[in-house]
């Protein structure tokens, strides 16, 4: 059985604790009044009305109509302290949703293993049942941010200003979706369906281990197979609600599959991360070279997958040049260069480098360091996601946003590994173990 070392609970500690200061330091620091956000401005040697050319096209976005009929547009002032006073909330949003979606697209990926009755994969099922440990709570992080968000402590949602629906004929049209009751109603039933998944799942799992037949290991598989549909519908639309709509102006159809894509990328990685740091310390014997070198081709196959969705999405937005829809990626063109040229470098060009080779994807250091660019790769992903349209030009990589990434990123780990802890890290009554044992890749 697999004990928790003194060593991860200390790293999740201080993490936390260093976090909580971060986040802190953020909300304290952020600006309370109109007034204030000018003087910061100030401060970091900005005239208050420098950004105007940057910021038009969000104001526009943001606050009226694209053809300008009977458009609300605040103050250039008022605009640039909603920017200003979210930025520590959406540090904590991009942490908190990082952090789950890497839970969620362990899930998919564990159910897609289940219902595809994968012979190679069963030493790994209980790593993959560890990191969905995180989904309930870190679920519960995301939809309390999205609580509060409808209780109008933030601005992350711009539909949600009752004024700006009034005079914004696009969002009005979507009020009957965009509704805050609604949306808060379907997070919920988008979590509970995933946590019931995960949780019935589980069960099953570990009930196969002392089970003379195979009946739950038929359950699991009818489950997963059915979840999969539920969960392709659902996915699609948590990433319409909770990343889409801070620009409601804005919509990809591609959407959903871009977001899957990032989600089970991070996920494979951060399996071949857990295990072979558990196979390191004499846990998970029976993993080898090839059990690794399938997770790495899927963290390859999945960087490349994610490479296509967002060129097709770039490129069909940006050859069409149609208003509404490439102002999207002309903000992130112009205000977050460095963080959206770079995140193709990061998800794609190394990777690609890294993983091409055969015989990379077997050695366990490379896989680390691969793995290690990915996960900021996709983070940076995230914060191209929702940044833009929550602080607009008015963002930076400092301490709100580091401090976020330890507290969500500390009790990530903490959960994870105690969760590794309730059941045995080999699924031995899986009818498929003693194949996944003897798993060989041909050469």
């Amino acid at each position: 059985m697999y004990v928790v070392s003194n060593n991860i609970k200390i790293l999740s500690l201080v993490l936390v604790v260093l976090g909580l200061l971060g986040i802190g330091y953020g909300f304290y620091s952020s600006p309370k009044t109109i007034e204030e956000s000018k003087e910061m401005i100030a401060s970091m040697g900005h005239d208050s009305h420098s950004h105007d050319s940057h910021s038009s096209h969000d104001e526009k976005s943001y606050n009226s109509n694209y053809d300008g009929d009977h458009g609300h547009v605040m103050s250039h002032d008022e605009h640039v302290f909603h920017q200003l006073a979210n930025r520590p909330w959406a540090a904590v949003y991009v942490a908190a949703f990082f952090f789950f979606m890497i839970s969620l697209g362990t899930l998919a990926f564990y159910a897609i293993q289940r219902a595809a009755q994968a012979g190679w994969s069963p030493l790994l099922f209980r790593v993959m049942e560890g990191i969905t440990g995180y989904l309930l709570p870190g679920g519960i992080f995301v939809i309390v941010i999205l609580v509060l968000s409808v209780m109008h402590l933030n601005h992350l949602f711009i539909w949600m200003d009752p004024e700006v629906v009034e005079h914004d004929k696009i969002i009005k049209a979507k009020s009957g979706y965009l509704d805050s009751t609604f949306f808060l109603i379907r997070a919920v039933f988008y979590l509970s369906g995933w946590v019931i998944y995960r949780y019935v799942s589980r069960r099953l799992s570990i009930a196969q281990d002392n089970s003379k037949d195979n009946k739950n290991h038929v359950k699991n598989f009818k489950l997963s197979a059915a979840f999969l549909v539920f969960f392709l519908v659902t996915e699609s639309m948590m990433s319409w609600d909770w990343i889409m709509s801070i620009d409601p102006h804005w919509f990809s159809t591609l959407f959903g599959w871009y977001v899957f894509a990032s989600m089970v990328v991070s996920a494979v990685t951060t399996i071949a991360l857990i295990s072979i740091y558990l196979k390191s310390n004499g846990y998970l014997p029976n993993i080898n070279s090839n059990h690794l070198h399938d997770l790495a081709k899927f963290m390859f196959g999945f960087s490349v997958f994610w490479a296509y969705l967002w060129f097709s999405q770039f490129m069909l937005i940006w050859y069409s040049n149609i208003p509404e829809e490439v102002v999207y990626f002309i903000s992130r063109m112009e205000d977050y260069p460095l963080t959206f040229w770079g995140m193709v470098v990061l998800n794609l060009i190394f990777p690609f480098l890294i993983l091409i080779s055969s015989n990379f994807k077997r050695s366990n250091w490379i896989i680390v360091m691969a793995g290690i660019i990915i996960l900021i790769g996709h983070y940076v992903d995230v914060f191209n996601m929702i940044m833009p349209s929550a602080v607009g030009d008015q963002w930076f990589i400092g301490i709100p946003e580091i401090g976020s990434i330890m507290f969500f990123g500390g009790i990530f780990i903490y959960v994870v590994f105690s969760s590794l802890t309730k059941a045995p890290l080999e699924a031995s009554g899986d009818p498929f173990n003693t194949e996944s044992k003897k798993f060989v890749y041909p050469h």
